[in-house]
């Protein structure tokens, strides 16, 4: 967000003061939009956002020096919190604990949005149970080469294994360009169970219609496919809920529809201004997800007919790491994506023989989560290079070090 001297506002919300600072500070270039019009729109479609991100403890994921800048991750609630905002302490796999925000009103949105926060990203289980889920999440994530009717079909072929099991799914926009499907279950059962009856949802709709989706975890093998993102629904892991503004150019929202939506309509079509205007008109495709609580019997069941999923060989080299079944190679590790993709064109423009060869899912640039923030690593699969025109693994173009000089229970290496 762009640094700006205009005076702090008081809102009145519902009875509730909130402190904005810096109304005028403009946030989306693009479309003109300022922190103070975030706050109106999060408060005008506080309905919808508050039954997606109300009562759970949520991440906030901060952008202070605007969208074109990587954000950072905070779990702990800041101390000075106001009194409105409720907390829930999570306890991490990797042994650490946090006391984690946990908003239940319009006023909590405001002062989020005031943080610095664009999406809302909440755990998937209430303040009041925070070992049992009482929300399984499918995210359909495209590989690079996928168009948007792919991911509808794969959506389709979600919701008819989620019917054949007695779930309820329902669709939203994932605010970039795939789709989620949020399903309420009964809290009863353990992270564990839920994780693994979501990855048995995306076995059988990768069993379904093989090439069009897939439950490989291991991005290299997936080919030009969408991903059924299981690991969502791992302990440690949020997403952006329903209304959340993401950091794109064009303030694009995650935004719940109609399956009767999802073939007729596309992810650039929302934004805050359409989502406030439509919400203002239709209301919440949503309104009903609290009423249609499931239970994971069915995909339990079907985990066990399927027997265990399929498991990555491992290296023989005594580390018990994972080792890959494509000719893989490490191109670079960067703090930002824009070096990223700087360091990519940079391998290309060395072995621009090989370029031609590639396929769009075989160029990889993840996101990676370190400890309060993302890095970058790309790589890239030689599977359609011919085996003599195959570059060896090179010193990296650039080698960023996200652990540099930090300690904690747990860190990598530790």
């Amino acid at each position: 967000m762009s640094p700006s001297k205009t005076p702090a506002e008081i809102l009145n919300i519902d009875g509730t003061e909130v402190r904005i600072s810096s109304p005028d500070k403009v946030v989306f270039p693009e479309p003109g939009l300022t922190k103070l019009d975030l706050v109106r729109y999060y408060v005008g479609v506080a309905e919808g956002a508050l039954r997606g991100a109300g009562g759970r403890p949520m991440v906030l994921k901060r952008f202070p020096k605007g969208i074109d800048a990587e954000p950072f991750f905070q779990k702990r609630v800041p101390e000075n919190h106001p009194d409105f905002i409720d907390t829930a302490t999570l306890h991490y796999a990797s042994g650490t604990s946090a006391e984690e925000a946990v908003i239940r009103d319009a006023a909590g949105l405001a002062w989020v949005v005031n943080l610095g926060c664009l999406d809302l990203n909440p755990h998937p289980v209430r303040a009041e149970d925070l070992e049992h889920p009482d929300e399984l999440r499918v995210d359909l994530d495209p590989m690079p080469g996928v168009d948007w009717s792919q991911i509808v079909d794969v959506a389709y072929l979600a919701r008819e294994v989620l019917d054949d099991v007695g779930l309820v799914g329902w669709p939203k926009t994932s605010g970039s360009r795939g789709l989620h499907i949020l399903v309420r279950i009964a809290p009863q059962w353990s992270y564990r169970d839920v994780r693994l009856a979501a990855e048995t949802l995306a076995r059988e709709v990768e069993n379904r219609a093989p090439g069009l989706a897939t439950a490989r975890w291991w991005k290299e093998e997936r080919g030009e496919s969408v991903f059924v993102d299981f690991n969502q629904n791992a302990k440690d892991r949020t997403v952006a809920s329903a209304y959340s503004v993401r950091p794109l150019p064009d303030a694009r929202v995650s935004t719940p529809l109609s399956w009767e939506e999802v073939r007729s309509t596309r992810p650039e079509q929302f934004t805050v201004n359409t989502v406030l205007e439509r919400f203002a008109e239709v209301g919440d495709p949503h309104a009903g997800i609290d009423d249609a609580v499931g239970t994971l019997d069915g995909l339990l069941a079907l985990a066990a007919e399927l027997g265990p999923a399929e498991k990555a060989p491992r290296s023989g080299d005594a580390s018990g790491r994972r080792q890959s079944v494509m000719p893989l190679i490490e191109v670079a590790r960067t703090r930002t994506k824009p070096e990223a993709l700087a360091a990519l064109d940079e391998w290309k423009g060395l072995h621009a023989d090989v370029v031609p060869s590639l396929h769009p899912a075989d160029v990889l640039v993840d996101g990676m989560r370190g400890s309060s923030s993302l890095w970058y690593r790309v790589r890239v699969n030689l599977q359609h290079v011919p085996e003599a025109q195959r570059p060896l693994q090179e010193e990296l173009v650039a080698d960023y070090d996200p652990w540099a000089g930090k300690e904690w229970p747990g860190h990598p290496g530790s």
